[in-house]
């Protein structure tokens, strides 16, 4: 069904309907639409999830680790300085293998003080083991987050889903929702390789020596080099059920191109217009987004 939502609400929605167990989260600008959404829904009945306060993003990081650690889907949402603080735990949830999904709603980094966008925040943390996946518009954004419980639980990597702050996360457009039902069949119930017993105790993430050190991050490694293949499976699975897709990297008229524009989120819209209209005057530019 069709409604005009704002992306942070588009994320709001996709995890409703992801049926997301655990939810933890500090507000900060411009993420904060995306969490205040969630909250009411578990306050209203809307979602059957357990929405944990906390008094910082390195706290609400910390929560869903546990939370996904004892096996349940869980999610939470942060941006510029919050995901800074996160720093320490990100490492952490995809050493552990976690497959948490996190909205990054990308916002500048201080000095100067700046609440608008920039993307500088998430790809300071390119190297933390996170799966990251730039949205362009509403739509993309709520597809993106479904589709990153499934990519995530299926490599057993925490994924990132960034979207632009205000150009995306504050402006409304049309969105399709789908149907429970059909995210249902998509997304089925969430079915970790491992959690928390309190029959059988073991221990996470104990003392490591450099030796079988080594062999984790080599798995980990191994697990993002799957990403891309994986992705693409999810996604047609994604299309031939709503009829969407996007593709890991979307090259838009590159075959010839002799110059490319590489770009990410919803410059992507701006310049696949300017190339649109290069090409009418014979220049033989590209997008690869």
């Amino acid at each position: 069904m069709k409604q005009v939502l704002e992306g942070s609400h588009a994320v709001s929605e996709a995890v409703r309907l992801a049926r997301v167990q655990v939810v933890s989260a500090y507000p900060i600008t411009p993420q904060t639409h995306i969490v205040e959404a969630i909250s009411e829904f578990c306050s209203d009945g809307t979602m059957d999830a357990r929405f944990i306060c906390v008094e910082s993003e390195h706290s609400a990081m910390a929560a869903v680790i546990g939370a996904s650690n004892a096996g349940v889907r869980a999610f939470t949402a942060t941006s510029s300085h919050g995901l800074a603080l996160m720093h320490e735990l990100l490492h952490w949830a995809s050493g552990a293998r976690l497959p948490i999904v996190m909205a990054e709603v990308n916002r500048a980094l201080a000095p100067g003080w700046n609440i608008w966008t920039d993307q500088t925040d998430s790809l300071a943390q390119r190297d933390t083991g996170w799966i990251q996946l730039y949205c362009e518009d509403g739509q993309e954004v709520l597809d993106t987050t479904l589709e990153a419980f499934r990519l995530a639980e299926a490599v057993n990597l925490p994924v990132m889903v960034v979207l632009d702050a205000f150009f995306l996360s504050h402006t409304f457009e049309p969105v399709d929702v789908p149907d429970q039902d059909t995210v249902d069949r998509f997304l089925p119930p969430f079915d970790p390789r491992f959690r928390l017993d309190t029959k059988n105790p073991c221990a996470f993430g104990p003392i490591t020596g450099p030796d079988r050190y080594m062999e984790i991050r080599r798995d980990i490694q191994a697990a993002m080099d799957r990403a891309p293949e994986v992705l693409a499976a999810v996604e047609q699975e994604f299309f031939s059920l709503f009829g969407r897709r996007y593709g890991a990297v979307d090259a838009f008229l590159c075959d010839d191109a002799e110059v490319i524009l590489v770009v990410s989120g919803t410059a992507a819209a701006t310049c696949r217009q300017a190339v649109g209209d290069l090409r009418k005057t014979g220049e033989r530019v590209g997008m690869l987004k």
